[in-house]
């Protein structure tokens, strides 16, 4: 009998053991909306030289994340669309060192069936435009730089009933590609996609002087996983991941 409970406790701390071992060996990932495609590739990269390392990826608008960070929620990691929102989590006592731009992004106007190639203006005038998509400016980056753009171009007053509001940047691209909005500004990333093939539309890419590429920074999340966040953190901004970064049309410096 006393053999037997031997043999069931060592099978027990086995066990316990390793649902230590692979919980240690996992990170969860709060990341903007606009990475879903690119980060998806990304990590299916990392993980092939890291086997041991589980990653698991929350995408939704930078503010709500951040918002969920500094509520408790059990991220390891936090990629954001610009560099306000990772400054917010370390000013609360949430960041874990520094935090560090990772791409750059751009803003494209999108439309399935209209021709935007004539730019911005032309395009938001055009007579067939009844509804024109944008991410909460609030929660969204992208969609905080569009307004400031569309305002800098003396255009938001005379759209801005038109205007449908994403809750983040790919609901945004969903209310173009359902044809719920016939044109919206949305990430470049999205369209460029491999997964968006074939339903790419028409998009005119917004001019450096339009719109500066938005920088977007990531920072670690003070966890008991500092060291796995930070290892993939590190990949993000190796050579390794660049091809792939560039793939999906962020820019790096």
């Amino acid at each position: 009998m006393e053999r037997i409970s031997k043999i069931i406790l060592t099978l027990v701390l086995a066990l316990l053991t390793n649902a230590y071992s692979f919980a240690a060996d996992k990170i969860t990932v709060a990341a903007a909306a606009n990475l879903r495609y690119v980060l998806e590739e990304l990590k299916q990269q990392y993980v092939k030289s890291h086997k041991d390392t589980q990653i698991d990826i929350v995408f939704g608008a930078s503010g709500t994340l951040t918002q969920q960070i500094v509520n408790g929620a059990n991220f390891d990691l936090f990629l954001a669309a610009n560099t306000k929102f990772p400054e917010e989590v370390i000013s609360k006592g949430f960041g874990h060192g520094k935090s560090v731009v990772y791409c750059y992004g751009k803003v494209a106007l999108w439309s399935m069936n209209i021709n935007v190639k004539k730019g911005i203006k032309a395009t938001l005038e055009n007579p067939k435009v009844s509804r024109i998509a944008i991410a909460n400016p609030k929660l969204a980056p992208y969609g905080k730089n569009t307004v400031e753009t569309l305002q800098k171009l003396g255009l938001y007053n005379g759209i801005e009933s038109k205007i449908v509001w994403g809750e983040n940047i790919n609901q945004t691209a969903q209310f173009v590609s359902t044809g719920n909005a016939q044109v919206g500004f949305v990430a470049l990333s999205t369209i460029l996609a491999p997964e968006m093939k074939g339903k790419q539309g028409k998009y005119y890419i917004l001019t450096n002087e339009e719109c500066i590429p938005i920088a977007q920074a990531g920072v670690v999340i003070k966890d008991k996983n500092t060291a796995l966040a930070q290892a993939f953190l590190d990949y993000l901004l190796s050579e390794k991941a660049k091809p792939i970064w560039k793939k999906h049309g962020y820019e790096l410096k």
